[in-house]
């Protein structure tokens, strides 16, 4: 529905993911159209990209309003992981955005049969908002990839509910999760852990 009345608050989050999915895309982070970015307003509705979309081409009509629970409010069509963004915003008060990329490190590091990543004693820890040295960890979960996302995503929540302190989430075989207070924020944390990836995998090559 090309005429739904979308808040005044929703274009500078639209702008904002457009922005993400741009430097994104210039990072080779989000090839074809994979990957899904979204962003919460003040009410709680959440705007998020449609499907199918690239997202390195993102207009305004490629992003859309659906509210807490994932319903979609315009008569688009979400992304088929909604319910996954849909899980963070649930749990986390102070969470505001959500980005999700293909990234080639965070898809080869969550194909090494392993069921996490442990990244510690790097620098970059601190881009994590309340890390404040180098001599921290951070435990990233991989999730076996599962086409019903209703089950994936209670899975994720079972996970977050015996562990604290959770910044992202690997996907095997798929892609990387993170979340922040903002957009900005989020793709900071994007940022560092491809970075982190990339020298784990480098480490484990020597």
């Amino acid at each position: 529905m090309n005429n739904y009345p979308y808040p005044e608050e929703f274009y500078p989050l639209a702008d904002a993911l457009i922005y993400a999915g741009k430097v994104i895309d210039n990072k080779g982070w989000v090839p074809a159209t994979s990957g899904n970015f979204s962003a919460r307003l003040s009410d709680g509705t959440i705007a998020i990209t449609v499907s199918g979309k690239h997202k390195g081409q993102l207009h305004h009509a490629d992003i859309m309003l659906i509210d807490a629970q994932g319903n979609a409010l315009d008569g688009k069509v979400p992304s088929a992981e909604t319910l996954l963004h849909v899980q963070l915003y649930q749990r986390f008060t102070d969470v505001n955005a959500v980005l999700h990329p293909h990234s080639l490190n965070s898809t080869l590091i969550s194909r090494k049969g392993k069921k996490k990543i442990t990244l510690k004693n790097y620098e970059l820890l601190k881009a994590f908002s309340g890390i404040t040295t180098h001599e921290s960890r951070m435990i990233v979960p991989i999730f076996e990839n599962d086409q019903n996302i209703a089950r994936l995503s209670e899975q994720v929540e079972l996970y977050m509910n015996e562990h604290d302190e959770i910044y992202a989430y690997l996907l095997a075989g798929h892609g990387l999760y993170t979340w922040g207070s903002s957009v900005i924020e989020t793709l900071r944390y994007l940022e560092a852990l491809d970075f982190l990836f990339a020298c784990e995998l480098q480490a484990r090559r020597g």
